[in-house]
């Protein structure tokens, strides 16, 4: 399974951008199936307790081991015997709908946002990203500043996006429940997870952390 940078102006490490407390690596996964039809969850790239205190080992076990992996076996039993068991999980997730969709994109949306954070810290972007957002947002402050107010406003659980349109216009993309701004024809850059019910409370504390 290979590894494609999402944003084709970003060309390596220098273009990624990490924040105060995590990493933000800019990639997506193609061909996420196999032969067999069943799709599989993927390990933690980082230890649970890796990003403490920001966001603790029991938060991280829990939206990982039940709420990731929950989707995944659901994801298996829905596609079991049908078309979608050999398609790449990007196909499945701009194709489908109703449960397939949801927990699909869910599965989608959780293994890029688990790849974007990381232990080691940097402060900003660097090179054509930091180009991009400076020519679209006015300067990464103000991008900041818009993304977490996107991110903590969207109401009920959901998804807070940097995306890039077919013109290459870098735009903040809020999505309720599993969307994913592939199903509008954009490229995912960037996402952050907007976590509701059990557990909220942490969650909306670790929110403007990330900024």
């Amino acid at each position: 399974m290979g590894l494609r940078t999402a944003r084709r102006t970003i060309k390596n490490d220098e273009d990624y951008v990490k924040p105060h407390c995590f990493t933000i690596n800019f990639t997506y996964y193609g061909n996420r199936h196999c032969s067999t039809g069943t799709v599989y969850s993927k390990e933690l790239p980082y230890a649970y307790d890796a990003l403490a205190p920001q966001v603790s080992e029991e938060t991280l076990r829990f939206h990982h081991d039940k709420h990731y992996v929950g989707y995944v076996n659901k994801l298996n039993e829905l596609i079991l015997d049908t078309p979608y068991a050999q398609q790449p999980l990007e196909d499945i997730v701009v194709s489908a709908d109703g449960a397939i969709f949801n927990n699909a994109a869910q599965m989608w949306n959780h293994e890029f946002f688990f790849d974007e954070l990381s232990p080691k810290a940097q402060t900003r972007p660097t090179g054509a990203l930091l180009k991009a957002i400076d020519a679209d947002f006015g300067s990464f402050e103000q991008f900041k500043a818009q993304m977490e107010k996107a991110a903590v406003g969207l109401f009920g659980s959901g998804w807070a996006w940097l995306a890039e349109d077919k013109s290459g216009k870098l735009a903040i993309v809020t999505e309720q429940n599993a969307g994913n701004p592939m199903c509008h024809g954009m490229k995912p850059l960037m996402c952050f997870d907007v976590l509701a019910g059990k557990n909220w409370w942490k969650w909306q504390k670790v929110l403007p952390l990330f900024f």
